[in-house]
């Protein structure tokens, strides 16, 4: 083989590699603006539920101890939902200032810390509703009540949506922890400093008596997903 056909052998695959690094490089890139974003949902719907069961707890439709236990417990789900959320805007703001192109994740820090708090203080709230909320027969009079149904409605509504933003979110870091044990992500250092996205755990079981979203418990014939 002459010098010129090594020169051609040897620049294919240079750019082979080159090629494979891009990709490689542009799918993780993708994947950590996926879990950012899908981390923004699953804060903003969980938000939502503990918003749902606080006004549920302010509206008399409880028992006084029922009322202050999810009253109490919502509002530290919201002053920790609050705080994670002004970690997520601070992360959505450096994925804003990438460009549009190739992006650097060296810099790029996932908030790791406030997502804890968050997992402790969403299933306390979750086990305090599954014990305020154990009776189905409860939970139809309460339905009955002058905008109950409407109040107990919004929190199944933000509930199953919470579970499934939450299943969407494991599934993208999944994704992403697959891709960064990859050989061209760990061979050339392609995530730099970024930390390992992590899933989100809390406890957020279903309690059976509040139904599915749209429907009373006794009619809905609904199992609860696995999420």
């Amino acid at each position: 083989m002459s010098w010129s056909q090594d020169v051609v052998v040897i620049g294919t695959l240079v750019v082979l590699v080159a090629w494979r690094l891009w990709v490689s490089a542009s799918r993780l890139d993708r994947l950590h603006r996926k879990v950012a974003s899908s981390r923004a949902v699953v804060e903003a719907q969980l938000l939502r539920r503990a918003s749902a069961a606080a006004n549920l707890a302010a509206s008399g439709l409880m028992d006084p101890v029922s009322s202050l236990l999810v009253g109490e417990a919502a509002w530290a789900a919201i002053v920790a939902g609050s705080r994670s959320a002004e970690a997520l805007a601070q992360l959505s703001a450096q994925l804003t200032e990438l460009d549009d192109g190739l992006a650097d994740v060296v810099d790029l820090e996932f908030p790791a810390g406030p997502l804890v708090d968050v997992g402790l203080v969403e299933s306390e709230l979750s086990s305090t509703l599954r014990a305020a909320l154990d009776d189905a027969q409860e939970v139809t009079e309460m339905r009955a009540e002058l905008g109950g149904d409407e109040l107990v409605s919004a929190l199944a509504d933000a509930w199953y949506r919470a579970q499934l933003a939450r299943r969407f979110h494991n599934e993208a870091v999944a994704q992403t922890q697959r891709v960064r044990r990859g050989w061209p992500v760990r061979a050339f250092g392609l995530a730099g400093r970024a930390p390992v996205p992590q899933t989100l755990e809390l406890d957020d079981a279903w309690p059976q008596a509040l139904g599915r979203p749209g429907q009373p418990a006794s009619t809905s014939g609904w199992v609860e997903p696995t999420v």
